[in-house]
């Protein structure tokens, strides 16, 4: 495919983005996420894993600091399997507040964390965070993020969890003698994942839902880690694994979520008002491929042919979630990520997500923004990735 040229020369700001993710892990949270102390794990990895990608955490931040912060990590680990979010919940040694309990995200964020400094996964109770884990599933093969009173299985039926809980998994079970650890019900998970392709070919949050790009990265991460996608062009040899034509029809489906930006003036009329006309004014409906019919663009770029698209026509092309929405810098990585799992990540058009997320998203102080023209914050360190 010919991607689409810039008359731009966007480039990232390296220092910028390290002072703004060293500004966050030492000092202040941007005023929006200041509040969010519950989920503390979760922001803490983000910025670690961003300084990481940088190349800047082990050069800006020192050993005895990266220590600190995985003595912290390891302080919220909960005696029965698992990590809190943070240690606000923590009253006393017996651990009897019912609140003080482990839920699945902070524990997959810890483990990601731990590993992302180089230490501590050592002191990580493998075999009662194990336990844990399993104790989550359910019997229809999904997972649930907590264990409430009475040992009862909390949290919605959602394919976020079940990533989770094999990732970390997949973790856990690296270390001596976990084999003697009875396992997740590998299969009831793999059904449910199943159970959850819509039939435009994307994941849902569960069955009967609507395909989401997160949540396909959730379930195709899931698969690959569990070693259920094809490795084979021989079909013959896959078997037990998901088949082609799932690759393929989610393949297309996440192809589809490359979209060009809408601007202020592109939002739907009020009610009287006169229908605007909705024809693209840069994507053209169809693309002429050498020696074809006119196709669509998925096909074509499916088909590996040779488009010719205007240097003005995909200059910013994001990527959204859904079907109808608009970009979204966060699903460049959830569906970039699921794109390079699949083998397939060549044919995304690679310069108009770059300048997207580099003009578009990319903030004046460092970091990235959801939107064009919103401020950053640290869940867009994903962005880093691409």
């Amino acid at each position: 495919m010919s991607a689409s040229t810039s008359t731009t020369h966007a480039s990232l700001n390296k220092e910028k983005h390290v002072r703004y993710w060293l500004r966050c892990l030492k000092t202040y949270l941007p005023s929006v996420y200041i509040s969010n102390e519950a989920q503390r794990m979760s922001l803490g990895f983000f910025i670690l894993s961003a300084l990481d990608l940088l190349g800047a955490l082990h050069t800006r931040i020192t050993a005895s600091e990266r220590t600190e912060y995985a003595d912290w990590i390891l302080r919220c680990q909960h005696p029965d399997g698992g990590f809190r979010g943070f240690t606000g919940t923590m009253t006393g040694e017996e651990n009897t507040n019912e609140w003080d309990v482990a839920n699945l995200a902070a524990t997959y964020f810890a483990c990601a964390a731990l590993v992302v400094l180089g230490e501590g996964m050592d002191r990580v109770k493998r075999k009662e965070c194990l336990e844990w884990v399993k104790s989550l599933q359910r019997a229809n093969g999904s997972f649930g993020e907590g264990i409430g009173k009475g040992g009862v299985v909390e949290g919605a039926e959602d394919m976020r969890f079940c990533y989770l809980a094999t990732v970390t998994r997949w973790f856990l079970r690296r270390g001596e003698d976990m084999d003697e650890v009875e396992d997740i019900n590998v299969e009831g998970l793999v059904e449910w994942i199943k159970a959850s392709v819509t039939y435009e070919g994307g994941i849902a949050q569960a069955p009967l839902h609507e395909a989401h790009a997160g949540f396909t990265y959730n379930g195709v991460g899931a698969l690959m880690l569990l070693g259920m996608l094809p490795r084979h062009t021989d079909k013959s040899k896959n078997e037990g694994t998901m088949s082609a034509e799932f690759v393929e029809n989610v393949t297309k489906w996440l192809v589809s979520r490359q979209t060009l930006m809408l601007h202020e003036g592109d939002e739907l009329p009020m009610v009287d008002d006169e229908p605007p006309d909705m024809t693209p004014k840069f994507f053209p409906r169809t693309f002429h491929v050498q020696g074809a019919f006119p196709v669509s663009v998925t096909d074509a770029i499916l088909q590996n042919a040779s488009v010719e698209i205007s240097t003005h026509d995909l200059q910013w092309a994001g990527f959204n979630g859904r079907c109808n929405k608009v970009a979204d810098t966060c699903y460049a990585f959830w569906v970039g990520g699921t794109l390079g799992m699949l083998k397939r990540e060549h044919i995304q058009d690679f310069n108009a997500i770059r300048y997207y997320l580099l003009d578009k998203t990319q903030h004046m102080i460092g970091g990235f923004g959801k939107l064009p023209g919103d401020g950053p914050g640290p869940f867009s360190s994903m962005a880093i990735e691409l």
